[in-house]
């Protein structure tokens, strides 16, 4: 299904569309980041929470490590400002390009199981399509965030895959 190749893209990917993204909130007021924008989330910061906590949930699953605290419900509040976010999502991005870099072909093949708070139950799924789901989840969100921005008047990044700088290894 996938490769590592493909993996270690989208962390490159990821990393630079949330620096991209962190340079555009950044010019937003607090009551502007906070503001409802009838997003599922509502706002642009509790989007931008519950990604990271996603990213957070995904990357323990997959390095075999504590979880977040929370569940879905808290992940909206897991930093309460623009610069205790931003510090977190730096740190998750490269600990997602580490993770990526080291990532084997054998790492994407075979099953891996948990227990899923939002579902009530053990959940068993292909490895390959779950890396791909936490990609895919990544970028829905920060779509999202991109029309939030682009409504509150804030030039939204360009978001394309082949617009990212060629500074390290593609497909």
């Amino acid at each position: 299904m996938i490769n590592p190749g493909y993996v270690l893209t989208m962390a490159r990917y990821n990393a630079w569309q949330n620096k991209q993204l962190m340079v555009a909130m950044e010019g937003l007021s607090d009551a502007a980041l906070r503001a409802d924008r009838g997003a599922f989330f509502g706002s642009i910061l509790a989007t931008a929470n519950h990604l990271l906590w996603g990213d957070q949930m995904w990357m323990a699953r997959f390095q075999g490590t504590e979880l977040p605290a929370g569940g879905i419900a808290q992940s909206t509040t897991l930093h309460p400002t623009f610069a205790t976010w931003s510090a977190a999502r730096f740190r998750m991005d490269g600990r997602i390009l580490l993770w990526a870099e080291r990532v084997t072909a054998l790492d994407l093949v075979g099953d891996l199981s948990w227990y899923s708070g939002f579902m009530k139950q053990d959940v068993t799924r292909p490895k390959g399509a779950l890396i791909v789901h936490m990609f895919n989840h990544q970028t829905h969100h920060r779509g999202q965030i991109h029309a939030m921005l682009t409504a509150a008047g804030v030039k939204a990044p360009v978001s394309d895959l082949f617009f990212m700088p060629e500074d390290g290894p593609w497909l």
